[in-house]
């Protein structure tokens, strides 16, 4: 696909060439076993990362509106960080493609904080649904987060361009927050995260990458169940 967005920071891509929007879906959605994850939950809450352009969001977003309200938690809460926040004008721009997320879009949009300098914006995007959006580096911000996770999407750039979000100090972190039994997916295969995962108690296991990518990996928290 064309006129896909590409960092300046660190000279990599939001989303795949390929088509984003796919990708989303095998990674994140898929392989964090949504829908079916959120089933019998009244209460359901995610974690990001990065939220770039906030594709991975609206993703979850449709899935939420397109899912019956019996078969969907009542309350789902998204919470994302970005050290690099983008406009709501780039944002549009760069996902307008998809019309199938244009309502999720707009709800996005109507909400999406002028004012990106604060550290935190609590946004009710629709009744049941909430964005936390948490502006700054993950590793200064994340250990100030008390909310228990169910499910992570631990999406950044790719380790090798951006190292630091791939830390000993976030997976330490996703270990304190992580209900029992809490999942994580990504794009990545990389050994090193693989082992900094496995070392703070999470399963880890190698799945079909999307497109092109041979490999991402999977998995559980299996530690002590560390968040009430």
């Amino acid at each position: 696909m064309t006129n896909v967005p590409r960092s300046d920071q660190f000279d990599d891509v939001y989303f795949s060439v390929q088509d984003g929007l796919a990708e989303t879906r095998h990674v994140f959605l898929d392989g964090n076993n949504l829908p079916d994850s959120w089933l019998a939950k009244k209460n359901f809450n995610i974690c990001e990362t990065g939220f770039g352009t906030g594709l991975n969001f609206l993703a979850a977003l449709k899935l939420w509106l397109d899912s019956p309200e019996d078969k969907r938690p009542n309350n789902l809460h998204f919470i994302s960080f970005e050290k690099y926040p983008l406009s709501k004008e780039y944002i549009k721009e760069h996902l307008y493609v998809w019309g199938e997320l244009a309502t999720s879009l707009d709800m996005l949009l109507a909400k999406y904080p002028s004012d990106l300098e604060r550290k935190n914006h609590k946004l009710d995007i629709a009744d049941g649904v909430s964005l936390t959006l948490i502006i700054g580096d993950v590793n200064e911000q994340i250990p100030l987060l008390k909310k228990p996770v169910d499910c992570w999407f631990l999406d950044g750039f790719k380790p090798s361009s951006n190292p630091d979000m791939w830390s000993e100090n976030v997976f330490n972190n996703m270990a304190r927050l992580s209900r029992e039994g809490s999942s994580f997916a990504t794009f990545t295969a990389a050994g090193f995260v693989r082992r900094g995962l496995l070392a703070q108690g999470f399963d880890v296991r190698k799945v079909r990458g999307f497109g092109r990518k041979r490999e991402m990996i999977v998995g559980n928290y299996s530690g002590d169940n560390k968040c009430a």
